[in-house]
């Protein structure tokens, strides 16, 4: 069982996020068919529904929105800092930190991943490699909404006897930003009040929250 317990947080999340994900699409699947019943047209089957544009443009529209918050809280936190949170590190310690702090070069340790050793580029991307990512999946997963969207809003256009858009212009669109930053503003504002709030309060065994006991100056999860 060791492997489950040294792994339980990532398990759970994986778990969460398949049962989350399973829900939405039958959830979404039922309400598409209630949709379509309204208009007098055939029930669509569950795996097309799956590979529809309807289906991918709500789940791309929810990661690239997650995805967005995570970079930007992995880039601001380094040059970055909030007294009192752990979220934040000490005021002080603001930068990329030297090769001895971040363990690279001549300063790694035997068991450090070989591209921390490494020298040049394989360094440069490695201690890039979490920015890298997770910008990576934004930009494919926003893409991804922005030509799902395309789709829908032009089979709707169709339906209507409106004329076809192009992606350009989907993009543009009030439409798209208005489904765009609802997303984006409730993500700033979860992050936000997790770094403000973990300054005054405690929530004791995690490592999101100072030790119950530390000052609300206290800054890191050291509780400095």
């Amino acid at each position: 069982m060791r492997p489950v317990r040294d792994n339980a947080l990532s398990l759970l999340f994986g778990a969460l996020f398949v049962v989350a994900l399973c829900g939405q699409s039958v959830a979404g699947w039922l309400e598409n068919n209630d949709k379509l019943a309204q208009h007098g047209q055939p029930a669509e089957d569950f795996v097309a529904f799956l590979t529809s544009s309807d289906f991918v443009v709500d789940v791309a529209e929810n990661w690239q929105s997650e995805f967005l918050q995570f970079f930007l809280f992995i880039a601001a936190t380094i040059w970055l800092v909030q007294r009192g949170s752990p979220e934040s590190k000490k005021p002080g310690d603001e930068g990329v930190g030297s090769d001895e702090e971040q363990l690279v070069g001549d300063h790694a340790r035997p068991d450090s991943p070989s591209w921390a050793r490494a020298r040049g580029i394989r360094q440069t991307i490695f201690s890039n490699s979490l920015l890298i990512v997770m910008g990576t999946v934004f930009v494919l997963s926003w893409l991804a909404q922005s030509l799902a969207g395309l789709v829908v809003i032009n089979e709707e256009n169709a339906q209507h006897g409106e004329p076809l858009i192009t992606w350009v212009e989907y993009v543009g669109s009030p439409d798209f930003w208005n489904r765009t930053l609802q997303n984006w503003q409730s993500e700033f504002l979860a992050v936000g009040a997790m770094i403000a709030l973990s300054i005054f309060l405690r929530q004791r065994g995690s490592s999101e929250s100072k030790p119950v006991g530390a000052p609300h100056h206290a800054t890191a999860v050291e509780g400095e």
